[in-house]
């Protein structure tokens, strides 16, 4: 089976609490709703205490145009890209020597919240030496699913190809989509929760030399994965996007989807690979808030400890859309785990869809 080796996530440089986001809030939107001191306790209610931004606070209180958010979402995205992947590839918790960028075969670059073509992944590879005929397979538009989704892509790729070696690289700057005149509640709502985040992880095949160079004893191996849509649901997650950039779309209603659809999802998941939910250890969930993790509770019937590094992760960043997942997972890798534990990973995001991944802890082969 595919396994993941190693994993990094990069912090943006502008960290703020949560009470500086509130009052923030407070003064751009209080002459919008006559109820705005209701409406900001979604700030304090979500189990938020700080999360990082790729720019400072004082950038926000300006008016930018679609082409300048966009042209900073290229330039920072591509160099905390760079940096994430050289922590991933150096990192000696879980490597036990450096890893060449020559080695990597394919770069699944995932992201939702700017657009470049070329996509990123290029201009990374311009910055760092990987071999010129490095696969790139650009993943957007899964939003908060992405993350999940690129391991399940990296582990396919492995299956196809098990000499090989893929770099899972999420990046999402959601804070360079605020729209400062959208008064919208969807928006006060995704004030309170996205935030900027990029993550690294690399998958590696059976066959590949690069298991040597782990530095655990035992790792995660993907066992399987599962994609899921639900039909007719494109207006419960996203992006409207205007003239003035991307709009976030944020049904109120995701809680609720959850506990009626995902359950029977992650079951017949859970049944095709003959396992039951007692047999997890890990619960690797993307938090994508508060009532959502709730909601993970309730329709999994989990025991609340189970959420407990998901509701860390959004406590110390917030919802960083897709690589929030791999901050989780890090998170999981650096605990001690038993030959044969089990994981498995969810994301939710925009389709509206499920991404479920399956894994395993097992050593060497």
């Amino acid at each position: 089976m595919p396994s993941i080796v190693s994993i990094s996530t990069y912090s943006p440089p502008h960290t703020l609490d949560q009470n500086t986001t509130t009052e923030f809030a407070r003064e751009l939107f209080s002459d919008s709703f006559e109820d705005i001191e209701r409406l900001l306790k979604v700030f304090a209610n979500g189990q938020i205490n700080e999360r990082q931004f790729a720019v400072p606070l004082n950038w926000f209180q300006s008016n930018h145009s679609l082409q300048e958010k966009n042209d900073l979402y290229i330039q920072l995205a591509t160099t905390f890209c760079t940096n994430v992947i050289k922590q991933c590839l150096t990192n000696s918790v879980f490597v036990n020597e450096e890893i060449d960028v020559g080695d990597i075969h394919a770069i699944i670059l995932v992201s939702s919240s700017g657009m470049s073509t070329p996509s990123l992944d290029a201009r990374i590879m311009n910055r760092l030496p990987f071999s010129a005929h490095t696969k790139r397979i650009p993943l957007w538009g899964l939003g908060c699913a992405g993350g999940a989704a690129g391991i399940s892509r990296a582990y396919e790729y492995c299956k196809a190809f098990p000499e090989e070696n893929v770099l899972v690289v999420c990046v999402e700057l959601c804070s360079l989509t605020f729209q400062k005149d959208d008064h919208s509640k969807s928006n006060l709502v995704g004030t309170s929760l996205f935030a900027d985040g990029v993550a690294c992880a690399l998958v590696v095949g059976d066959g590949s030399e690069m298991v040597l160079k782990s530095n655990k004893a035992i790792r995660p191996n993907i066992v399987s994965t599962q994609s899921t849509l639900m039909p007719n649901s494109e207006d419960v997650m996203g992006w409207d996007v205007k003239d003035t950039g991307l709009h976030v779309v944020f049904s109120r209603d995701i809680p609720a989807i959850i506990k009626d659809w995902l359950g029977p999802n992650v079951a017949s998941f859970l049944v095709d690979n003959n396992i039951g939910i007692e047999q997890i250890n890990s619960f690797i969930a993307h938090p994508g808030g508060k009532k959502v993790l709730e909601a993970y509770i309730e329709t999994l019937e989990l025991a609340e400890k189970m959420t407990n590094v998901s509701r860390e992760v959004l406590r110390r960043h917030g919802n960083m859309s897709s690589p929030t997942v791999l901050y989780v997972l890090e998170q999981f890798m650096l605990q001690e785990h038993v030959q044969g534990d089990y994981g498995l990973m969810a994301a939710l995001g925009p389709g509206f869809c499920s991404e479920l991944v399956l894994l395993q802890w097992k050593g060497m082969h």
